[in-house]
């Protein structure tokens, strides 16, 4: 497995506050308590460089690392049911909104799926305006490990149906499992080609 060495940038209010743009980023995103310090945590084999937290939306600022200095991890607060106020939530989603369709460095965003649930409503919404709004995304299913393979097939091939209600077709996906290190050298091996080829342009 590939040894990342990631480096801890800073956490940011809003987009542009952030660094400017000196290297190809990534965001992750996902509901609330989807599992996504898990896996960022996973991805970069370090324990603690995204905290995870029993309690939903701990993820409250824009945070930024740098991975072996050609690339940036971009840690986006969670949306959907994070116990916050409608204050602080209308807060996040200025963020989110501003970040994603204002940063010139953003190359892809991983949007992150519990593949043990159907299609959360929040989801299909987050995902439609990201269509709507041309930004380059994936789908990430996490927690598979948490049930047998063969209901996580039957339910990722249902939340595919229902996407399929509004896309003509679906962007790629990836399957993973924090526990397993499941999906970790896909996720990498797409991030490196796509940097490969902005290093070639």
């Amino acid at each position: 497995m590939e040894h990342l060495d990631v480096q801890f940038v800073g956490s940011y209010v809003s987009e542009g506050s952030c660094p400017a743009v000196t290297l190809p980023e990534y965001a992750f995103i996902g509901r609330s308590n989807v599992g996504k310090s898990s896996l960022i945590n996973m991805l970069c084999q370090r324990k603690n460089l995204a905290r995870v937290s029993n309690t939903p939306g701990k993820t409250q600022l824009i945070n930024i690392f740098t991975v072996n200095t050609d690339w940036q991890l971009i840690d986006l607060p969670g949306y959907g049911f994070a116990k916050v106020s409608k204050k602080q939530r209308a807060k996040f989603e200025l963020m989110i909104e501003g970040y994603l369709k204002n940063r010139t460095s953003l190359q892809c965003t991983f949007v992150l799926i519990d593949a043990r649930h159907t299609l959360q409503a929040i989801d299909k919404e987050f995902i439609n305006w990201l269509g709507s709004q041309s930004i380059a995304f994936v789908i990430v299913f996490t927690k598979t490990d948490k049930l047998k393979a063969h209901e996580i097939e039957k339910n990722i091939e249902n939340i595919n149906k229902e996407l399929l209600q509004t896309w003509a077709e679906l962007p790629q996906q990836f399957v993973t499992s924090s526990k397993t290190k499941l999906g970790r050298d896909n996720i990498l091996d797409f991030i490196s080609n796509i940097n490969k080829m902005l290093g070639e342009n």
